[in-house]
């Protein structure tokens, strides 16, 4: 497992990292959720990090990490922006669960308050994306908590993938759906975020985001334009990573 992805050159090992996402979706692809994060934590030991934003339904991927390795890096976008209750949740969750490495990622502290207000766009990519992609720099491979039933663009997600700069990324829960994960919180007496209760099926940054019916959570995140991404999981340029693999 080890051996998957090799020291090579830029291009070659991006080369790589897409075979290696094609052979571990066709071996792992129909996996349960756990069996599919303790392939990600062997193929890339220590070189991996999972990506939370402690949002609404994060307690499910999380868990699902703490019970397999509470010492995995988790990192959290902490954007400067978000709400008071996603930040004590965060740290309440974390407690319960054990997890002993999360990581808070802030952006440029001199970043205007506003910019929100006139380029939502460029408030993402430099309040998220650039704070993000930083980070990942010190690892080899990430994992996500991304469903497919979330947004059109995540309809066709891969379990495995690559990213923009070549790294792994993994999916473990990307053919849940929402009854699933209710049923894991549950079952497990996980903490609910306190904004569920409140009518925020998905929550980011506090500006930005509005209570949404549970048909379409969705919704109540950038309300008033026609997006559905943060840009985190995107190439540069704005592209969606599709780089499926098997």
């Amino acid at each position: 497992m080890r051996r998957l992805l090799e020291s090579v050159p830029e291009s070659r090992a991006i080369a790589g990292a897409q075979t290696s996402a094609a052979r571990l979706n066709a071996r792992y692809a129909q996996a349960p959720a756990d069996e599919i994060l303790r392939v990600a934590l062997a193929a890339l030991p220590g070189q991996i990090a999972l990506v939370s934003s402690f949002g609404a339904d994060s307690a499910v991927l999380l868990h699902l990490l703490a019970q397999i390795d509470s010492d995995v890096p988790v990192l959290m976008l902490e954007t400067q922006m978000l709400f008071a209750e996603t930040l004590r949740y965060q740290s309440d969750l974390s407690a319960h669960l054990g997890l002993r490495d999360v990581r808070l990622l802030t952006p440029d502290p001199d970043l205007p308050e506003d910019l929100h207000l006139s380029d939502s766009k460029m408030c993402c990519a430099l309040r998220k994306v650039a704070p993000l992609d930083r980070a990942l720099g010190d690892f080899a491979g990430s994992i996500t908590g991304r469903k497919r039933f979330q947004t059109g663009p995540r309809a066709q997600m891969p379990i495995f993938e690559t990213d923009h700069a070549g790294r792994l990324r993994i999916n473990p829960l990307a053919s849940w759906t929402p009854a699933m994960l209710a049923r894991h919180i549950e079952m497990h007496d996980l903490p609910r975020h306190p904004l569920v209760a409140r009518g925020y099926p998905s929550i980011g940054c506090a500006p930005c985001t509005q209570p949404a019916t549970a048909s379409d959570p969705r919704a109540g995140r950038w309300a008033n334009e026609a997006r559905e991404e943060c840009g985190i999981h995107f190439a540069p340029d704005g592209r969606v990573i599709r780089r499926k693999a098997g």
